[in-house]
């Protein structure tokens, strides 16, 4: 991606203050959703299917650690650093944009819920990281390939530590 093609995708999102706004709350909402609903799974792991409770446990945080890892190696800037623009979705941090962090713990939390309840609970979430995944390369702070290499880890991850290992 360059400059100018990221202002092409983004220029439809920057036309006025309340499509920004917009963007930056869904982000925020869809973030939030996703990290209360990984405890409330916990917590019904715990009182109602503990025999899932280690597994939902440290499958999805080793894996976390693991990419939090990664990303400190790869050390990849971010579009708003290389491309040098300002981005939609404010964000201060510099480096450790691949993978992307946010993406993987959406993926691997829907194959969490997938590991407890079946397929059909993990639907909502596939989708809200789809969602999140264009909401964060559109504002800005996360290349394509970023997104798509979060996915991948979290959904791999899942594979393996949900129904292979």
């Amino acid at each position: 991606m360059n400059r100018e093609l990221y202002r092409k995708i983004s220029r439809p999102f920057r036309r006025n203050k309340q499509t920004v706004k917009f963007v930056r709350l869904l982000n925020l909402a869809l973030t939030g959703l996703v990290y209360v609903a990984y405890p409330a799974l916990m917590l019904y792991v715990l009182i109602f299917s503990r025999e899932h409770f280690w597994r939902a446990l440290i499958v999805p945080g080793s894996m976390f650690v693991f990419v939090s890892g990664l990303r400190k190696v790869i050390d990849r800037p971010r579009p708003y650093e290389a491309l040098e623009f300002r981005p939609l979705l404010v964000k201060e941090k510099q480096g450790e944009s691949m993978p992307s962090r946010h993406i993987f713990s959406v993926f691997v939390i829907a194959m969490t819920f997938m590991y407890v309840f079946g397929a059909g609970a993990s639907v909502p979430f596939f989708v809200i990281g789809v969602v999140m995944a264009l909401l964060r390369v559109v504002g800005g702070v996360h290349y394509p390939s970023d997104v798509l290499a979060g996915a991948a880890i979290g959904i791999l991850s899942g594979i393996l530590g949900f129904y292979v290992i």
